[in-house]
């Protein structure tokens, strides 16, 4: 599948946590080998935003929070060996598993991690994957975080 400018891309939900990091390799390793783009979206939502009594919050610093997160993510994972992978990055406000599920539209592939920055740690799949497992519009990749080495788990590599 194409996105609007008929290039072949890759959609991965990033957020800071390490399975997050390994969703992010595994996307790029893939683009790599596919010739797609990958497009690394960050997701943040207003705190309360639903209820009656939500705190008093700055719609523009938490944005340019989630700017900055995201880019020192990149930061934190692209290689040099990752320059010739066609990568667009951007922060989008809302739920993150609807997000990802609206990005899937169109896409190839999307890609996230198992388990992210929220939920309880009781958790075999969080509930941002799980959801997006069951509604994206396209196949979706759950990436477990790597071992201690940096390696990938035994058969998460593409």
């Amino acid at each position: 599948m194409s996105s609007n400018d008929g290039t072949s891309r890759v959609v991965v939900g990033v957020d800071g946590s390490p399975a997050s990091q390994a969703a992010l390799r595994w996307a790029l390793r893939y683009a790599r080998r596919t010739g797609t783009t990958v497009h690394a979206v960050g997701v943040y939502d207003l705190p309360g935003a639903e209820g009656w009594s939500a705190p008093a919050v700055d719609v523009l610093f938490d944005e340019e929070q989630a700017r900055r997160s995201l880019s020192e993510e990149l930061g934190a994972v692209l290689t040099p060996d990752d320059d010739d992978v066609p990568l667009v990055h951007h922060v989008v406000r809302g739920n993150p598993a609807q997000v990802l599920i609206d990005e899937s539209d169109g896409a190839e592939l999307l890609v996230v991690g198992s388990r992210g920055r929220g939920g309880f740690a009781s958790l075999l799949l969080g509930s941002v994957s799980q959801q997006c497992a069951a509604h994206a519009s396209c196949p979706v990749v759950i990436v477990r975080p790597e071992t201690a080495d940096g390696t990938p788990p035994a058969g998460d590599t593409p």
